[in-house]
């Protein structure tokens, strides 16, 4: 059992990558603050912006985390995201990907008399 209880944390790929850009870009902005070098400065900023696209695309092909919890075999940040569609996030739904439609109660019943 982890430091945080029997839960995960979340740790991904995604997580991971564009947190570190972030702190790398918000690291060149303080300096570019400190030097006065605009050059500097919009490099920092400009590397956080890639930051969050990034982390975006990495979270559209796989790597990131839906909301909720995941298995257990899921919990190593190095494993690849088996759903990757999210019906409840907020990435996936910017990206075009819709909810589901809920099936009307009618349609399930013909469908699960279909099946027997």
């Amino acid at each position: 059992m982890s430091a945080h209880g029997d839960v995960d944390m979340g740790h991904t790929v995604a997580g991971w990558t564009g947190t570190a850009l972030a702190v790398l870009g918000s690291a060149a902005t303080g300096a570019g603050m400190c030097l006065g070098s605009a050059v500097v400065l919009g490099g920092g900023v400009g590397t956080i912006v890639l930051s969050v696209f990034l982390t975006w695309i990495l979270h559209l092909t796989g790597w990131g985390k839906p909301p909720g919890p995941r298995p257990r075999a899921e919990w190593d940040w190095r494993v690849r995201d088996s759903m990757a569609q999210h019906h409840d996030c907020l990435g996936c739904r910017m990206a075009g990907r819709r909810r589901a439609a809920p099936v009307p109660a009618a349609d399930a019943e013909e469908s699960a008399l279909a099946r027997v």
